[in-house]
């Protein structure tokens, strides 16, 4: 059976095969969403199919809407031409339980996928016009946090960010210059307010993507490509939202062992493919069961009842409880022990989360970062209490063997994630040490495991595993800079690193949210690194050495 509209009339097919079906007409769905769309996401891949999409159809199921979700796509387009198109758009979310279970469902909500791109003019024109529609209340993006940086490790503007500004919003190639273009379409078909939710795994999701937004903006009108009234509506939080949200939910890759049930099942078109642009697709999502989504409910041209969803894990707040969230999961509770994992895994040779879960040194690691470490200076959010949550983090979801979730994923793009996922804690431990001295008080002195775990990723930087074979780290911006700077430090030579050789790494705080030369943890952390530049065997030594 071939995934698409013509297939959902063969209910007893769908039944056999384990698949929940949506319970509305998906054809008229789409339809209406094109007619009179609400809601528009940018980033089509698994997350966005795994949680938003889902959600969305869980609100179409009971009723409560009548439109579904518009895909956009502002950097990878085969995902589109490999995953959407050839399946009218549908897709197959599975829920990898615990217990190895797959709960299937089809995923009816998405009504079609647009590429954000100048080079595709008939899908930009279709973008255009449902930015100019007043019925759209809310754009969402999943573009991880690189997708809005419009500066470098040096604070520069890169120079994609200054092509766009020269160009103008004709022909923009940054993810935040196309949706900055598209705003400015709604400004001049009359301004409805609108807001524009990051949903993305960063701290302060919502103010790096209004900043970022309105820096274009504020660029564009000094050359004349907009007027200043365009630059007020989009800086106006009562006409252009910005709420901050907090996700989770770990979402690998498409599994192969995933798809292999599909298609035993009688699906056709299953196969995991990858991008041009190195990006995993296929018609199907795989992910965890968990899921949370906090929001901060600041929507000014209304939004889709998701109040009335059940047990679904969105919770509607205000910014000051998505904040404490947000820090309690992305600096304490699951973040960090994933960043610890996914470095020390790749230095170590496993390919997967759950696997590292079985080594006692590793689950002690991650333990401590969190339970010992992070615990002293996470703040209660009020509606998940922090133990609860990091005990289920270590004792179910992380050791779930039926994840096909790898260390190598999760080291994507690890510079950018650091800021949040360590610098925050060692900031809390700093102020903390400055507000209260003494023999007891809460300092950066009494921090070993997060040091330990920043001295990983800067051994797995070398490129150098623990058995003294070469190995590829995983994608990242900013992975050639850092590579140049620490390209003296040599496999079986300890002495090869040093404060010096570290500082501009150590001390740069836009990798890590403050100096670490100045909290004093520059020179554990180099001793730490000395400890695993040994030899074979020295990374896995280190650990065991400050674990036991």
């Amino acid at each position: 059976m071939k995934l698409n509209y013509n297939s959902l009339e063969d209910k007893q097919f769908w039944k056999e095969a384990g698949v929940d079906l949506p319970k509305f007409d998906v054809t008229k769905a789409a339809q209406k969403t094109k007619a009179n769309p609400i809601w528009v996401h940018f980033g089509a891949g698994s997350l966005f199919r795994a949680f938003h999409a889902i959600i969305m159809q869980d609100l179409m199921n009971k009723g409560l809407s009548g439109a579904g979700v518009i895909a956009a796509e502002t950097f990878d387009y085969e995902m589109v031409d490999l995953s959407y198109d050839p399946f009218d758009n549908l897709g197959i979310q599975v829920s990898l339980m615990p217990d190895g279970r797959l709960k299937k469902t089809l995923i009816g909500s998405v009504a079609c996928a647009l590429k954000c791109d100048a080079a595709f003019p008939e899908d930009l024109a279709a973008l255009e016009a449902v930015f100019k529609n007043p019925s759209l209340q809310m754009v969402t993006f999943t573009i991880t946090e690189k997708g809005y940086a419009l500066r470098d490790l040096q604070g520069e503007y890169t120079q994609l960010a200054l092509k766009d500004f020269e160009n103008g919003p004709g022909n923009c190639s940054h993810a935040m210059s196309k949706v900055t273009a598209l705003l400015a379409k709604r400004f001049a078909a009359g301004g409805t307010p609108i807001a524009m939710v990051s949903t993305d795994n960063c701290s302060r999701n919502g103010e790096k993507l209004r900043n970022a937004i309105v820096t274009v903006a504020q660029e564009w009108e000094k050359k004349g490509f907009v007027t200043k009234e365009f630059t007020n509506w989009v800086s106006d939080e009562e006409k252009v939202s910005f709420p901050w949200t907090t996700i989770d939910k770990i979402t690998p890759r498409p599994a192969q062992s995933v798809a292999d049930e599909l298609t035993a099942s009688g699906i056709e078109g299953m196969e995991v493919q990858i991008t041009k642009k190195g990006g995993y697709t296929a018609a199907f999502v795989n992910a965890e069961n968990p899921q949370y989504l906090v929001i901060e409910d600041r929507f000014p041209n209304g939004r889709p009842a998701f109040e009335k969803l059940e047990n679904a894990g969105v919770y509607l707040t205000d910014r000051d409880t998505v904040n404490k969230f947000e820090r309690m999961k992305v600096c304490t509770c699951l973040n960090p022990l994933h960043t610890a994992l996914a470095v020390f895994g790749c230095l170590l040779g496993y390919t997967s989360i759950a696997s590292e879960m079985k080594s006692p040194e590793l689950k002690k690691l991650v333990e401590m970062i969190g339970y010992k470490e992070g615990m002293p200076v996470v703040t209660d959010p009020g509606i998940i209490k922090p133990e609860d949550f990091i005990k289920e983090v270590i004792e179910e979801r992380l050791p779930n063997p039926y994840m096909p979730d790898t260390p190598q994923r999760i080291a994507c793009d690890t510079s950018q994630k650091v800021p949040i996922r360590f610098g925050e804690t060692l900031k809390s431990y700093a102020e903390a040490g400055k507000a209260a001295p003494g023999k007891d008080a809460i300092s950066t002195d009494k921090l070993t495991f997060i040091p330990l775990a920043i001295a990983g990723w800067i051994r797995y930087l070398t490129g150098i595993n623990d058995e003294g074979e070469k190995f590829e780290c995983s994608s990242d911006p900013q992975l050639a800079n850092l590579q140049e700077m620490l390209k003296d430090i040599r496999f079986g030579d300890p002495d090869s690193v040093s404060e010096e050789i570290l500082k501009p790494v150590l001390g740069n705080k836009a990798l890590f949210a403050v100096d670490l030369c100045e909290t004093g943890l520059s020179e554990r952390i180099t001793g730490m690194v000395k400890k695993m530049l040994k030899g074979k065997g020295a990374v896995i030594n280190t650990l065991k050495e400050y674990l036991y």
